[in-house]
């Protein structure tokens, strides 16, 4: 979707200044925001896909305004409150009304290095044949769905070079949608500076992003 989170080729914004020493948490609530994610992920009520598109479905100005591990814990609550895993009334009074949602999974504390080590592998068994093969040159789609893509906004409707195959892989479009993991062919695409960014752009840097095939078409 074309929300705040998809802020590439944007201006106005400012530089992107680096923080020196940058630690990992400003404040200690974002640790335990990121502890509570990763933990109701692994109840197995939602995949990846749809906890992305949770944290991305906001409003451009709120997203843009909501400190970053806000949004994770929003995005959370949101998820739980469209499972009755909580109610609005629990979230208000800060107390335990309904009897607890039984969940597929729990991470125990035991398990979370293990689990983080391994992550959430997204390759499956492959079927068929790619469309494409390397050096073919291809044109992305000009789609612009409500829903999950990572299809960037600036990469749409442009040309670009099929540079790797990197298997068979969910399709997150789908998949954030409760629609099955429908896996497709994963390519690295990459793309001249000039074919993004106009004269903006220079004759020496290129931009590769990973697309899956249903964003690929033949350039005319």
């Amino acid at each position: 979707m074309n929300g705040g989170a998809d802020l590439g080729g944007m201006m106005g914004f400012g530089p992107v200044i680096e923080e020196q020493d940058e630690p990992l948490f400003h404040a200690a609530w974002e640790s335990r925001a990121l502890g509570l994610t990763i933990a109701l992920g692994a109840c197995g009520e939602w995949n990846i896909d749809m906890s992305r598109f949770a944290r991305e479905n906001m409003h451009p100005a709120e997203y843009m305004q909501t400190p970053y591990y806000k949004i994770w814990i929003d995005a959370a609550v949101r998820l739980m409150k469209e499972r009755s895993m909580i109610s609005e009334m629990e979230i208000q009074t800060e107390t335990v009304i309904d009897p607890p949602k039984p969940v597929k999974r729990k991470l125990g504390a035991s398990q979370v290095s293990e689990v983080l080590f391994a992550g959430g592998p997204t390759n499956r068994p492959t079927r068929g044949a790619p469309t494409w093969c390397l050096g073919d040159q291809i044109k992305t789609v000009n789609n612009h769905p409500r829903t999950h893509t990572r299809l960037p906004r600036y990469a749409r409707d442009k040309t670009g070079e099929i540079t790797k195959l990197h298997g068979f892989h969910v399709f997150p479009d789908s998949n954030s949608q409760g629609l099955g993991e429908n896996p497709h062919w994963l390519y690295q695409v990459t793309f001249k500076s000039r074919d993004l960014w106009g004269e903006q752009g220079n004759d020496r840097d290129t931009i590769s992003l990973d697309l899956w095939e249903p964003y690929l078409r033949a350039p005319q």
